[in-house]
């Protein structure tokens, strides 16, 4: 199909990012794509990376941007892909993400119970498929592993897609953390198509390896930092508070935004009203609600608000093993005193729990590597590999949260 649409975007991480067709401009000026802007993707990270203020627009533009990287470099080794999949597959990582809600993971299951973000981003794709008059069926078909080409969807969610490749990219460029830095483009070049599936060539072998242990680190240094857990672990306290509160008959909650929806009335089903109230939920609401819940007449929900806002956060501890009811018992004690409020109370500023990071899950999805010969290897089986034995193994770590 001739089209002479063709515009830039000047990004900070890769240069300019090109859009040259009307599909993808569309599905880029539609509202929902736009909410993305006001949504932060790495959520609280900003407290201790001050730098991380990128949105999930930016992400999404940048995984597109490796999307037409890919498919050119696929093309050119001769992949059947055509005009059209190409198109579809640029569409469904544009709204990978489109599905998430204020703060991301952090109050994925808070506020919408059971609702599974990339759930979300399937019914938004379906109103705008709608809206498109059919013309994002392909790109569901790839979002939702309904495609023939199974290796169309791998591109879009996998081991080696291009979210993690530009999250990885993104995250380390706008914090600063130089452990997250990998050699996408050296990443994309080695990427080929063996009977149907995404693969790496035998040449690759060590920008994969040095690509799984970047998300190791980073998930450690940025998104398991304990600070950046205590934070978001607070946001977690206040929507449950809240929720309490307004169970409990208190009446001094409503602030006028989308998220009095998600406390007051949200049944569980994502019904017209619902989706209306979260296509309009975004990071600033949230932020609002804590400022008008910092004036809370309730000692346990204004004092959270107002230590998330000044950056007051609670206490964190990290070890091996799990921490003994002794220390809990003498953290909640410490916090009746301080705060004169009951044990069940104190219970929101006192808690433990556990943190998990896994560099690969071969249960899960695979990196395979096409070697010279003919051979495919799963990365974890490769000869000599610099992570070899390490590669699946997954680290935990206890907290404790506490307010001093």
């Amino acid at each position: 199909m001739p089209h002479t649409l063709r515009k830039i975007i000047n990004d900070p991480v890769y240069g300019f990012i090109t859009i040259n067709h009307p599909l993808i401009f569309k599905v880029i000026s539609h509202p929902y794509f736009q909410r993305l802007r006001r949504i932060n993707q790495m959520a609280l990270a900003l407290l201790v990376y001050p730098g991380a203020v990128h949105t999930r627009l930016h992400h999404s533009l940048g995984a597109y941007h490796l999307m037409c990287n890919a498919i050119t470099e696929l093309c050119s080794k001769g992949a059947a892909i055509t005009p059209e999949e190409e198109i579809a597959v640029k569409a469904a990582i544009l709204l990978h993400d489109i599905g998430h809600g204020p703060f991301s993971h952090a109050l994925e299951n808070e506020l919408l119970p059971g609702i599974h973000h990339e759930e979300m981003s399937l019914q938004m794709m379906h109103a705008m498929n709608d809206e498109f008059d059919g013309k994002l069926t392909m790109a569901i078909e790839i979002f939702t592993d309904q495609y023939p080409k199974k290796f169309l969807h791998q591109l879009v969610s996998g081991q080696l897609d291009m979210d993690r490749m530009d999250y990885l990219t993104r995250d380390s460029f706008f914090t600063g953390v130089s452990e997250g830095v990998i050699g996408y483009d050296r990443i994309l070049k080695m990427l080929t198509i063996h009977h149907g599936q995404l693969m790496v060539e035998e040449k690759g072998i060590y920008s994969i390896e040095k690509f799984l242990v970047a998300r190791r680190l980073m998930y450690w240094q940025v998104y398991l930092h304990k600070t950046v857990m205590v934070a978001e672990k607070m946001l977690i306290q206040v929507t449950r508070r809240v929720r309490f509160l307004y169970e409990s008959g208190a009446l001094d909650l409503s602030t006028g935004t989308p998220v009095d929806f998600f406390i007051t009335k949200y049944s569980g089903s994502m019904n017209p009203e619902a989706h209306q109230n979260f296509c309009s939920m975004d990071d600033f609401d949230f932020i609002h609600c804590l400022k008008v819940w910092s004036r809370s007449a309730d000692v346990v929900l204004s004092t959270l608000c107002i230590n998330i806002l000044n950056r007051q956060l609670l206490k964190i501890k990290l070890q091996g093993e799990p921490f003994n009811n002794q220390l809990m018992q003498q953290k909640i004690n410490e916090v009746c005193q301080l705060l004169q409020i009951t044990a069940e109370e104190a219970s929101y500023f006192v808690f433990s729990g556990e943190a998990v990071n896994t560099m690969y899950q071969t249960n899960d999805e695979r990196i395979n590597i096409l070697f010279k010969d003919g051979q495919v290897k799963d990365i974890s089986q490769v000869d000599n590999a610099l992570i070899h034995k390490t590669l699946a193994s997954a680290v935990k770590k206890f907290y404790i949260c506490f307010y001093q």
